[in-house]
């Protein structure tokens, strides 16, 4: 089992940038990606973006594609998400998740086997 624990979360202003940040501890040998996901009140959860945890394959949301950037420490067993140029529309609880298997894609929550407490992010207009 892999723990997660999200920070960096917090207040921010449209047009700024917050970076977050998702460490693991456990058995992160055994998890095969990483992902982000976020969840806005009264909203389901939706993908925002995942990394294979080798680095070698990257997938964005269409709706934040070109801003946010995911990337992963393994040595620090760490993966981050940059967010810049955010928007009120950002607004939401994120969460960091592991998935345990290989798949084709990891756009669905229910491929993702650990999951954190979650971040909340705020954005401003």
């Amino acid at each position: 089992q892999v723990q997660l624990v999200e920070s960096g979360g917090g207040l921010v202003q449209a047009g700024g940038s917050l970076r977050l940040s998702c460490a693991a501890s456990g058995r992160t040998s055994s998890s095969y990606a990483m992902g982000w996901f976020r969840q806005a009140p009264g909203k389901e959860r939706e993908f925002v973006a995942a990394i294979t945890w080798d680095g070698s394959s990257t997938d964005y949301a269409d709706s934040v594609k070109g801003r946010f950037t995911i990337s992963r420490d393994r040595a620090e067993n760490t993966v981050y998400l940059q967010m810049n140029s955010l928007k009120s529309e950002d607004t939401a609880v994120y969460y960091c998740a592991a998935s345990y298997w290989y798949f084709r894609d990891y756009r669905a929550p229910g491929k993702f086997d650990s999951w954190g407490q979650g971040t909340q992010v705020t954005v401003s207009s």
